[in-house]
């Protein structure tokens, strides 16, 4: 059977040094009950150490909760990751480590790094700051994040800062999207126009850096499946944006 879900498929917490200290774990997934989210996405820069305590809190609330990372690649051009398990997230977590250039971050100027438990609690704090680009290239991190059982597309393609096309002054050929992401449902059909992007699988998300930046069910995706079963959800969610079949 299909249904209906409604997504939020990039959002930050804490731990991302540009989010407000007010976007813990449960905060994320209580904002989402409240805004009629089913599926929701944590995707810190470069790094899912977060992750861990969003599962945990989602379970609390019902909601589907998807493992991620927002990458910044080697051109700083942002990318969504996200992974069909914690696992195969909590692993790449781990291969981001040695990717990333080691910046001691500066609190008071970047923002703190809290990696926080499932009750809301710091156990800790990132030391290197996250939002440096990674030695990863665009051309690459499809391959990549596949290996670690994800799918990679670009993150918010109409925006100036950090976008593919900004950054390159053209959407490229390869390496092969299935998905894109755009910050503005107003934007899709332009874009979509103008970089050909005909045929690809459209996701709009709201990038939430505060917990009022997150969108009130605008965005859905069809999946076949009742959503009683949160890793099939996963399953299928990853298949649709890599653009697989079944």
């Amino acid at each position: 059977m299909m249904k209906r879900f409604y997504c939020d498929l990039h959002n930050h917490s804490c731990l991302s040094p540009c989010a407000d200290d007010d976007n813990t774990p449960n905060d994320l997934i209580g904002m989402a009950s409240i805004s009629g989210i089913e599926i929701l996405a944590l995707t810190d820069h470069n790094t899912a150490k977060n992750c861990p305590a969003f599962f945990k809190a989602a379970a609390r609330y019902g909601i589907i909760p998807v493992a991620g990372v927002e990458l910044t690649t080697s051109e700083d051009i942002h990318a969504v990751c996200l992974f069909e398990s914690l696992e195969g997230a909590m692993e790449f977590d781990a291969f981001l480590d040695a990717h990333r250039a080691q910046v001691e971050n500066r609190p008071s100027i970047f923002g703190k790094q809290q990696i926080m438990n499932e009750n809301d609690e710091v156990i800790g704090e990132e030391k290197y700051l996250l939002s440096v680009a990674t030695d990863i290239s665009i051309e690459d991190a499809p391959s990549i994040v596949e290996r670690f059982g994800g799918v990679c597309y670009p993150a918010h393609i109409d925006r100036d800062a950090n976008g593919i096309i900004s950054t390159l002054g053209t959407f490229p050929e390869t390496p092969s999207f299935n998905a894109v992401e755009f910050h503005n449902a107003e934007n899709v059909k332009d874009y979509t126009e103008r970089y050909s992007l005909f045929g690809k699988t459209v996701v709009v998300s709201s990038d939430a850096h505060y917990l009022t930046d997150m969108r009130e069910g605008e965005f859905s995706l069809l999946l076949d499946c009742d959503g009683s079963d949160g890793d099939l959800v996963r399953k299928l969610l990853i298949r649709k944006l890599r653009g697989e079949r079944g």
